[in-house]
């Protein structure tokens, strides 16, 4: 038996509380990843996990050995990617959690960059717009939009999702008479808006007034969802007004396909956090990696048409 391997498998499994789940992390089967967990109770002599056809759940002896086993893990990871990267030369698996818009079109092409540098590094890549559990799914570091509420999370401040309101110029051609674009947020009203889900406020959006108060208008529409890409794809198509990061659109609003509507009215940008675990602060992989990233992700408003 590999004592190590049945220990990050045992951790594992804890953390997910799936054996599936496990065994796909290993691309191996599920009656393997129980008989990891098997060998390694019968080497301690006692049970660890108490098993139902519902749940799984930690014995009193399995409560005391998890919480050892997990640091003990955590301490051979960081002492193997500290020796690397004293090398300079990262390897393994590095999992990267992020929003699916965010993921798509700002990091993958600078973890493109990353990989190209660091040849050894392989990536696990998950695309989310719901809540991610860092520790149960086993992410060693996530980008964040918003404001931060999990205080267990170590963060690193990387920048700002700026944001916009934005309609495409076939929306605009296409309004029906005595409809004019929205000149004051409480006009959107009258207007067909694409409603992303995943916000807090869902459908009211905010604008700051230049005395730092706010106005907040409800708006309404034929769509809703709690895709970034969705948003996307139908601003694109003419849906509606979407109320969006500018990244979102980046390249169709330095070509004026798309444009931003009611620019005096400021929408207050979110913070843009990369986070990760505790047991992975002292990752050399994860400090690699966020340290490419923050040098990499520069405030990149474009070029924008305006109505």
């Amino acid at each position: 038996m590999d004592r190590l391997q049945s220990m990050q498998t045992f951790v594992r499994v804890v953390e997910t509380g799936n054996f599936s789940v496990v065994a796909r992390e290993q691309s191996s089967t599920q009656s393997a990843v129980s008989k990891q967990v098997a060998a390694l109770e019968r080497h301690l002599g006692t049970k660890l996990l108490t098993r139902t056809t519902r749940a799984l759940s930690l014995t009193q002896d399995g409560m005391q050995y998890f919480e050892e086993a997990r640091r003990l893990v955590a301490e051979v990871s960081e002492a193997e990617s500290r020796l690397r990267s004293g090398e300079q030369k990262l390897t393994g698996w590095l999992r990267v959690a992020a929003s699916v818009g965010y993921g798509l079109r700002v990091l993958m092409p600078r973890i493109d960059e990353f990989m190209r540098a660091h040849p050894a590094v392989k990536i696990d890549f998950k695309l989310d717009d719901g809540f991610v559990d860092l520790v149960a799914q086993g992410i060693d570091v996530a980008a964040r939009i918003g404001e931060l509420h999990d205080s267990t999370l170590v963060a690193r401040r990387i920048g700002y999702a700026h944001r916009a309101v934005l309609a495409s110029r076939d929306y605009l051609k296409r309004l029906p008479a005595g409809l004019s674009p929205p000149r004051i947020p409480d006009d959107l009203r009258a207007h067909n808006c694409v409603v992303y889900t995943e916000l807090n406020a869902r459908n009211v959006w905010d604008f700051e007034m230049p005395d730092g108060s706010n106005v907040r208008v409800p708006v309404e529409g034929n769509l809703r969802t709690n895709s970034s890409e969705v948003v996307r794809a139908a601003g694109l198509a003419g849906m509606g007004i979407c109320y969006s990061p500018t990244w979102l659109f980046s390249g169709e609003l330095a070509r004026g396909q798309m444009q931003v509507l009611l620019p005096e009215w400021p929408i207050s940008p979110l913070p843009i956090n990369l986070v990760s675990p505790e047991q992975r602060r002292h990752s050399a992989k994860v400090k690699m990696f966020a340290d490419f990233m923050a040098q990499n992700l520069e405030a990149n408003t474009p070029t924008v048409s305006r109505v």
